[in-house]
């Protein structure tokens, strides 16, 4: 994780541990209710923490191999996108969102007449 993550996932921590904290001094002074929504609202940051991390295990997996993290971040992006585009059937399968195929493309299923 670089800087911002970190620091994200401090304040995640820090708000969790003061909403904990205000959970115990409710349980001492205050009324019973306010207890259960501070405990459940310390439990948010720490959701956040760990979906931060899992959304850091994502980004560095999603990088191809032989790429390293950084600049060449671009070069897998467009190798990606190239790879989806290769992966397309044709132009009409491609302007119909997958419902139709030109005449000639392979991959064209002739529609029979028979109900």
């Amino acid at each position: 994780m670089n800087c911002l993550p970190r620091l994200l996932c401090a304040i995640y921590v820090a708000t969790s541990a003061g909403l904990a904290w205000t959970s115990v001094l409710q349980y001492r002074h205050g009324p019973m209710w306010a207890v259960y929504l501070l405990a459940a609202a310390s439990l948010v940051p720490v959701i956040a923490v760990v979906r931060e991390a899992e959304w850091h295990e994502q980004r560095t997996a999603a990088v191809p191999a032989g790429y390293t993290v950084g600049l060449d971040i671009a070069e897998a992006a467009d190798d990606v996108v190239q790879a989806e585009l290769d992966a397309a059937c044709c132009e009409r399968w491609w302007t119909s969102c997958g419902t139709d195929h030109d005449t000639r493309c392979a991959r064209r299923v002739p529609r029979s007449s028979a109900a």
